[in-house]
């Protein structure tokens, strides 16, 4: 069985992030969104809360699973089983930082290989960072994110 482990922040989690749970879904087996609790990011949700975002968001693919980790990646994919990191890539910008890391992960676990997927076009454009930014602003970011997503960036329930 062919497992993958797609990692990040998810603060919030986006239709872009969806996107590319949706394409690697159909590419393995079981998918493990890895919700990483060690960030240098100041997150507005808290790790609790991202992982149920995650999980409302991503409730409707079978074979993916939601799971919150701390410590290395690599850690984290051999303890799951999972051969394959998955990591987005929106522009070319975003490059340079994934085969840095990629390029790490292989020289800390060379059994381990990074796929990169790229999202649809309709969300290329869309970040986190940015989704967070517009709604502290007041703006409409249904379009970007799940409904109960939206919800909570609205309420700014999570702190």
């Amino acid at each position: 069985m062919k497992r993958a482990v797609y990692p990040g922040t998810f603060d919030p989690i986006t239709n872009g992030h969806a996107d590319l749970v949706m394409r690697a879904s159909r590419l393995f087996d079981h998918v493990i969104v890895g919700v990483a609790k060690d960030t240098a990011k100041n997150t507005v949700c808290g790790l609790t809360e991202r992982v149920e975002l995650a999980r409302v968001a991503l409730d409707a693919i079978p074979n993916v699973e939601i799971v919150p980790f701390e410590g290395l990646l690599v850690h984290f994919c051999q303890e799951h089983n999972a051969g394959i990191v998955i990591r987005g890539l929106r522009a070319v910008s975003d490059f340079e930082f994934e085969f840095q890391l990629a390029s790490m992960n292989r020289r800390l676990a060379p059994d381990i290989e990074t796929i990169f997927l790229t999202p649809a076009e309709r969300y290329a454009f869309i970040s986190s960072t940015l989704v967070r930014e517009i709604a502290r602003l007041g703006g409409d970011v249904s379009e970007f994110v799940h409904p109960e997503v939206q919800r909570m960036l609205s309420s700014k329930h999570c702190a």
